[in-house]
C-alpha cells in the first residue's frame, strides 16, 4: 500500500473532491488596495512607535505589507491586487490615466499573494518615484478624474467570482479629505457626482469600500467633505468613523503573523427527532487548536516528499501478499475469519447521526458540565427539504420555554449524551452579533464528575474566612488590574508566531528573523504603576498584616511532594539532556533517530510541553533551537 505524505499531512481543505475544499472556495476573498500616491502622500508625515517621522505613504505600504504577509499564513487562497492612483505613469487593462496596477511579472492583476510578490512589494519605495512617479491626477482645468479611474479599475478587477459566494472589498488609502477641492464650479459638482456614481455601480455589485484615512497630526481627517457620500455613512456612523477607522489600520499592523480561522463546516449530521422525521445539520468548530503543520520527510537529492511502502510477506514462504492477512477469533475448535470490514462494523455503536431523546429545563444544566469546547450547528437544506422550517420551530420553543435538549451522539469508539442549548440571534446597530443555531455541549459520563473535598489541617477549626475589610481590598485590587474588553483572542501563541517567523525569513530570503512579541508575558509596566503597586501592598498587609516577612516565611515553607517530584525530574532531565549536542543533532537531521524519551529529556530541561507524538516533539525542538 503506498502513501503519499502530500494526502498524509495536507489539511482536508486542499483536497478538491473535499466539502471543505468546495467550502473554502465559495468563501474566498477578492480585495484590491487603492493607495493615493499624490505628492502630499510623500509630504506629509507622523510620528511612529520608536519616534522616527514616517510619511503617510510609508504607512499605507507597511499596513499593506504586514497584511499580505498576514493574508499568505491566514488565508493563501484569497486573491489580491494593489492600485495606485495619482501617478505618472499608467498601467491597467483599461489604459486610463493616473493609475497604475502593480503585480509581479507572469502573474494576474488580481492574483493570489506569493512571496515574490511580496519580496517586490518590501521594495518598491525605493524606485517608486523613478519607475511609477508621483503627481495629482485632479487638477483645476482638466477633465482627468484619477479618483473615477481607480474605482473602474478596481471593479474591473472585481468581476472575478460571484457575489453571492465570495466577499468582494476595496480598501481605500488616503490622506486627502477633499479629493476635488482644487476644482470649482460646475466642473467639480460634475466629478463629485460621476465618482459617487462609479461608486454607487461598484456597491450595486456586492463590492464594498472601506476607507483607511490617514490624518495630519494637527489636522483631524474630515470624512465629511466628500468620503462620507462615497462609502454611505450617515448620522451615528459617522460620528464613530474616525476612531473606528483609526483601529482598523492599527489592526492591519498588528495582525501580523496571527494566524485565524473562519467559521466553517466541520461535518454534516443528521437529527432523528421522532417517528422517522429527520432534519440535516451542519456543524461548526467556533474554537480549535492552532497547530504548526506536521512534518514531511523529503528527498535528499530531488527534494520532493517521500512516499512509504507497506507490504506484507508470508512467514512461511517469503511471498509477497496481495492482500492483508484476516483476522480470527476461536470457537468451539474454529477460527472465524473476520476482515477489517467486518470488524469495523462489529465495533460500531452510534451511526454518528444525533437521536433526539428528550428536554429537561435549562436549570439542570451545570457549568461544569462543559468539559471541552462545544459545537455549534445550523440547520441546511441542501439534503433534506424544511430543515430549517423545523429546526426555526424548535429553536423558538426551547427559548420560550427555557429548556435544553438531551440527545445521543457520539463515534463509533465513543457514544456519549449531549446537550443542545438553543441560542436567540443577537443584533445591535452595527448588524448581527450572533446568529441564531444550537451549541452541542458534549456531557460528562458520571466517572468524570468529581466531587470536591475540602481537607483543613485543624478538622476541630472551620474553613477559613476572609474578613470584609480582605474582601474589600481584595476588590479594589482586582478593579486595578482589571482587562477591560478581554479576550482570549487578543493574545497571539508565541510559539507558532515564532514559527511563522522562521516560514516567512526562510520563504523572503530574510538575514533577521522578525523579532517575536509574546502577548502572553506579565506587563511589567502596567503592574508597576503606583495605583496597582498601591493596591497590591493594602491588600497583602490586610491579609497578613504589617510584620509579615515574605523571604522568610518562602524560605521555612516545605515543599508539596508533587512540586519535590517535578523539580527531581527536572534536574534529571537536565543531567541527560547535557549529554547530546543538540544544535548538531537538529543541523544533521538525526533528531529522528532519537528515542520519544530521549527527546523529552530536552524539553522538561527548558519547560516545554512534552505532550503530542514523536514528530510534534522533534518540530517543537527544532523551533526552540531556531532551526
Amino acid at each position: 500500500m503506498e502513501l503519499d505524505p502530500d494526502d498524509i499531512f495536507k489539511d482536508d481543505e486542499d483536497d478538491p473532491d473535499s466539502e471543505f475544499y468546495q467550502q473554502r472556495e465559495s468563501s474566498k476573498e477578492f480585495m484590491v488596495y487603492l493607495v493615493d500616491a499624490s505628492p502630499k502622500m510623500f509630504s506629509s508625515t507622523c510620528p511612529s512607535e520608536d519616534g522616527k517621522e514616517e510619511t503617510h505613504f510609508h504607512i499605507a505600504i507597511s499596513c499593506i505589507a504586514q497584511s499580505l504577509k498576514t493574508q499568505i499564513i491566514n488565508r493563501s487562497y484569497d486573491e489580491v491586487a494593489i492600485c495606485f492612483f495619482n501617478t505618472r505613469e499608467k498601467k491597467n487593462l483599461q489604459d486610463l490615466n493616473g493609475a497604475f496596477v502593480f503585480n509581479v511579472a507572469e502573474r494576474e492583476y488580481l492574483d493570489r499573494p506569493t512571496a515574490r510578490l511580496i519580496k517586490d512589494f518590501d521594495c518598491i519605495e525605493e524606485s517608486f518615484t523613478k519607475d511609477i512617479g508621483s503627481q495629482y491626477g485632479i487638477v483645476s482645468g482638466s477633465r482627468e478624474n484619477s479618483l473615477y479611474n481607480a474605482l473602474w479599475i478596481a471593479q474591473a478587477l472585481l468581476r472575478k467570482g460571484s457575489a453571492k459566494t465570495a466577499d468582494k472589498r476595496i480598501l481605500l488609502f488616503t490622506n486627502e479629505d477633499d479629493p476635488f477641492g482644487s476644482i470649482k464650479g460646475v466642473a467639480k459638482a460634475d466629478m463629485t457626482r460621476t465618482t459617487l456614481q462609479r461608486a454607487k455601480d461598484a456597491q450595486d455589485l456586492g463590492i464594498s469600500i472601506e476607507l483607511l484615512p490617514l490624518s495630519q497630526p494637527d489636522e483631524e481627517f474630515n470624512v465629511s467633505l466628500f468620503y462620507s457620500d462615497l462609502i454611505g455613512l450617515e448620522g451615528d456612523e459617522l460620528a464613530q468613523f474616525m476612531p473606528s477607522a483609526g483601529q482598523k489600520l492599527q489592526d492591519m499592523k498588528d495582525q501580523l503573523r496571527k494566524r485565524m480561522f473562519t467559521k466553517r463546516i466541520v461535518r454534516r449530521i443528521t437529527l432523528s427527532i421522532a417517528n422517522g422525521l429527520s432534519i440535516e445539520l451542519n456543524t461548526y468548530a467556533l474554537i480549535r487548536p492552532t497547530l504548526p503543520g506536521a512534518i514531511t520527510w523529503l528527498d535528499s537529492v530531488t527534494n520532493r516528499p517521500l512516499k512509504t511502502e507497506r507490504s506484507f510477506i508470508c512467514a512461511d514462504t517469503g511471498a509477497l501478499m496481495q492482500e492483508p492477512a484476516k483476522r480470527y477469533q476461536p470457537y468451539k475448535n474454529d477460527n472465524i475469519m473476520l476482515s477489517v470490514e467486518e470488524l469495523s462494523e462489529i465495533k460500531r455503536v452510534s451511526t454518528g447521526h444525533l437521536h433526539l431523546l428528550g428536554f429537561k429545563p435549562l436549570s439542570c444544566l451545570k457549568d461544569y458540565h462543559n468539559l471541552r469546547p462545544s459545537t455549534f450547528i445550523f440547520p441546511s437544506d441542501k439534503e433534506v427539504i424544511g430543515s430549517t422550517c423545523i429546526f426555526i420551530a424548535l429553536l423558538r420553543s426551547m427559548v420560550n420555554l427555557k429548556r435544553f435538549a438531551v440527545a445521543f451522539y457520539g463515534s463509533s469508539s465513543r457514544p456519549q449524551l449531549v446537550a443542545l442549548v438553543a441560542q436567540d440571534e443577537i443584533i445591535s446597530a452595527g448588524g448581527q452579533v450572533e446568529p441564531p443555531g444550537m451549541h452541542m455541549i458534549y456531557l460528562p459520563y458520571s466517572d468524570d464528575v468529581r466531587h470536591v473535598e475540602e481537607i483543613h489541617s485543624d478538622t476541630n477549626a472551620g474553613a477559613p474566612r476572609a474578613t470584609d475589610e480582605q474582601i474589600k481590598k481584595a476588590a479594589a485590587l482586582i478593579k486595578r488590574i482589571d482587562l477591560k474588553d478581554f479576550s482570549v483572542f487578543q493574545f497571539a501563541n508565541p510559539g507558532l508566531q515564532r514559527h511563522y517567523a522562521v516560514l516567512q525569513a526562510l520563504a523572503l530570503d530574510e538575514d533577521d528573523m522578525p523579532e517575536i512579541n509574546d502577548e502572553t508575558l506579565p506587563d511589567e509596566e502596567g503592574m508597576a504603576r503606583p495605583g496597582v503597586v498601591k493596591a497590591v501592598e493594602e491588600f497583602k498587609l490586610s491579609v497578613y498584616g504589617e510584620n509579615y516577612d515574605e523571604e522568610s516565611d518562602t524560605g521555612n515553607g516545605k515543599a508539596s511532594d508533587a512540586s519535590k517530584k517535578r523539580k527531581t525530574a527536572a534536574e534529571n532531565a537536565a543531567k541527560e539532556s547535557a549529554n547530546y549536542n543538540w544544535p548538531d543533532l537538529a543541523d544533521n537531521g538525526q533528531l529522528k533517530d532519537l528515542t520519544v524519551t530521549e527527546l523529552k529529556y530536552y524539553l522538561t530541561a527548558h519547560n516545554l510541553p512534552v505532550t503530542g507524538k514523536k514528530e510534534v516533539l522533534i518540530s517543537r525542538i527544532l523551533t526552540h533551537l531556531g532551526k
